[in-house]
């Protein structure tokens, strides 16, 4: 991933929430990995159109700091595991 990569879910991939774990989720069919606040405001972002420097600037706008390394960085370990693609 880098910047201007256009990050999109895995086809079998979808956003949800563990009532349990009272925790968002990004859920696969092999399992599924627990999301904090900002992983899940990153994933919403998500959607095969926006490039990761425009879900940065998004979030950036809100937290009031330049986060596109962070967003490449979370983005780029999600891609490791086949998460997400570059559309």
């Amino acid at each position: 991933m880098t910047a201007d990569s256009v990050p999109a879910l895995w086809r079998l991939a979808r956003l949800g929430y563990d009532d349990v774990r009272r925790r968002p989720v990004l859920l696969y069919p092999e399992g599924a990995v627990l999301l904090n606040d900002t992983g899940r405001e990153i994933l919403e972002l998500v959607d095969g159109r926006r490039s990761v420097r425009d879900i940065a600037a998004i979030l950036g706008g809100k937290y009031a700091t330049d986060v596109t390394a962070d967003v490449v960085e979370y983005l780029g370990g999600l891609a490791e595991r086949e998460l997400i693609r570059d559309a």
